[in-house]
């Protein structure tokens, strides 16, 4: 008996982690920040920071099962780079939007090679 409640509480504890925030409405075009925890190793043992990776959702697939990504683009020093988060990874810790451009299509893959600027829409904050 005592072993199962042991369990029980450890299984609540990693339920408790696990639990996040609820994920804001995302859509193609809006600009977010993305909370990512990120894991160094080193001589010294592992480090553990949070890095915010700012950009415009290029697309969004697989709703909101279990497997669910967003890519996100960001011009960085002249060379555009692109990040797919999982949505339900424990190492994204909050997706924040920032902004959201008025588009027709559910993937931007042209921005890739496109110059000019989105136009944009408010966003109401919270």
């Amino acid at each position: 008996m005592v072993k199962d409640k042991k369990e029980k509480v450890a299984h609540e504890k990693v339920i408790k982690k696990l639990e996040k925030e609820p994920l804001p409405e995302l859509k193609p075009g809006m600009t977010v920040k993305v909370h990512q925890k990120i894991t160094e190793t080193g001589p010294k043992g592992e480090k553990h920071r949070i890095q915010i990776f700012e950009g415009i959702i290029i697309a969004h697939k697989h709703g909101l099962e279990k497997g669910a990504t967003i890519t996100v683009r960001k011009i960085s020093e002249g060379v555009g780079v692109e990040k797919i988060f999982p949505l339900h990874s424990p190492n994204v810790i909050k997706i924040e939007p920032v902004k959201q451009a008025r588009v027709g299509k559910a993937k931007l893959y042209y921005l890739r090679g496109y110059k000019k600027r989105l136009r944009e829409n408010k966003i109401e904050a919270k």
